[in-house]
């Protein structure tokens, strides 16, 4: 084993040895640490992105030097590689995107516990990336919900604790799910490792009634992460949660949190039923048909509100749907496609939940557009991320979700019948539906009177300033290079299996 194939591994030690440490240690210091970690975290997986790129194959690494049931077991690609990066500088530039908000809306003896619960956030991310073991992955997908509705919490107030509370019970209903799923998997086939189920599964007669539990195990597990991702209609805890947290937390929860549950999915559903199975899961047409639903009601919730950050968590619903989309298709085009949305979708709600914290900031606290008219010229690198932010959702070439829509657009005219039809017609409506709320948006925060409620002083922070800047430029840079992207998909899904 070369020294590179120790990142995972050492991801997540470092992670829980920081976590930790934070504990002990004030809010003022317990931030550096935290960023620290973060940083050196995503540096280690850029160097194991490159080992993969440059040619290296993928590797198991046994925790404990044991395989399940005893022990557990990772596993590391170019396409997990590549998560963790994401995962690792989304969440640096938005914990320091809005560390003011931080600083202002979390009590200070209380700082350092939400650094804490963010270090443990990603560690869980990292965890359920690279797992290849499913008990391990519920593990750690517990560890997720905890911490998620931690950092809900951790802004104090009525809405926040609903809102939380609402999360976490929607949360272990789909955790519940995704444990019985387990439990029927291993009586089936008496294994936990991803490798071991496949090859059971692939010497069962399709049409046999052995394929009963593992048709049913699937079926778990794909709702069960429906209801922890937000599918419409599973969403209703979404809006008050997003609305209701600082904005450091909106960008986690709807840039990573949720997406790490759909890359487990992806990861369980290819690895285990294997890519010919796909097709014959009655699952995948309810996947296909609640990923169209949600990806036009979630734009049509968003069109209705007056609120910025509801709009944008409506915003997060619609485009969930086109995950659900590529995965209800079936195809390893369709699976490829949601990748690629989880990527792009990723750094852009972050940047934009974000942003619409410096609208705030320059807006006297308030999200309600007629109190933000005005704002993107008050603060021009939030108004500019906003911007960039909107023509991505839209769609617009050069810009990472125009990636998104190209290859999802494309999984779809491979389809035959009225599965395409319905992935199509779904894709042009919510394209039509997403503009027409960005930009009202945008013509809000640029236009009309300028109800100035700028605080005197008021004054950037440098990691504002770099947070803004490295966000517009990460999502230029996936628009312009959506070739790479697909390269890199394709080989990590080579790799999958």
């Amino acid at each position: 084993m070369v020294l590179i194939q120790n990142a995972v591994a050492w991801s997540v030690l470092i992670l829980i040895v920081s976590g930790v440490a934070c504990a002990a240690l004030s809010g003022k210091v317990a931030k550096w640490v935290a960023t620290f970690a973060v940083a050196v975290v995503g540096v280690m997986n850029i160097f194991l992105l490159k080992y993969f790129l440059d040619g290296g194959e993928y590797f198991r690494y046994s925790m404990g030097h044991y395989g399940a049931p005893v022990g557990n077991e990772l596993r590391s690609g170019p396409l997990e590689a590549a998560m963790c990066v994401v995962f690792c500088f989304v969440m640096l530039l938005s914990i320091m995107g809005g560390r003011k908000h931080i600083e202002e809306d979390i009590k200070g003896k209380k700082q350092n516990l939400y650094y804490i619960s963010a270090i443990f956030l990603l560690c869980s991310m990292i965890a359920l990336v690279n797992t290849n073991d499913l008990f391990t992955a519920y593990v750690f997908i517990e560890i997720n919900t905890i911490t998620a509705c931690g950092i809900i919490l951790a802004k104090e107030g009525k809405t926040a604790l609903a809102a939380s509370t609402r999360y976490l019970i929607m949360s272990l209903v789909g955790s519940g799910m995704f444990l019985i799923g387990i439990c029927i998997m291993y009586g089936a086939t008496g294994h936990l490792l991803m490798e071991p189920i496949r090859d059971f599964v692939a010497g069962i007669d399709p049409s046999s009634r052995e394929m009963i539990p593992v048709q049913v195990s699937i079926a778990l597990f794909a709702v069960g992460m429906a209801l922890k991702s937000a599918l419409w209609p599973f969403h209703s805890w979404l809006p008050e949660a997003h609305s209701s947290a600082t904005a450091t937390s909106s960008a986690l929860l709807s840039g990573l949190v949720l997406k790490a549950y759909i890359f487990l999915l992806v990861k369980v559903i290819y690895r285990v039923l294997g890519i010919k199975l796909l097709s014959q899961n009655p699952i995948f047409d309810v996947l296909l048909i609640l990923g169209a639903g949600a990806m036009i009601m979630g734009s049509v919730n968003a069109i209705r509100e007056k609120d910025l950050k509801r709009m944008l968590a409506y915003s997060s619903v619609g485009q969930i749907g086109y995950i659900y989309l590529g995965l209800g298709m079936g195809t390893l085009a369709g699976l490829s496609a949601a990748v690629i949305q989880i990527l792009a979708h990723a750094s852009t709600k972050a940047m934009l939940f974000i942003a619409s914290g410096g609208i705030m900031d320059v807006s006297g606290g308030s999200k309600k557009f007629k109190d933000i008219e005005g704002a993107g010229k008050r603060d021009l690198f939030a108004g500019i991320a906003f911007i960039v932010g909107s023509l991505s959702m839209i769609g617009i070439p050069l810009f990472a979700g125009f990636a998104t829509k190209y290859v999802i657009a494309s999984a779809a005219i491979e389809l035959a019948g009225v599965r395409e039809w319905i992935a199509i017609i779904a894709i042009v409506v919510s394209a039509i539906l997403t503009t027409i709320y960005y930009v009202n948006a945008v013509l809000i925060l640029f236009g009309g009177k300028d109800n100035s409620k700028k605080p005197e002083g008021f004054k950037y922070s440098t990691e504002y300033i770099i947070a803004m800047v490295v966000f517009i430029v990460l999502n230029i840079a996936i628009g312009l290079n959506i070739n790479n992207l697909i390269k890199l998909v394709e080989l990590g899904f080579s790799m999958f299996a």
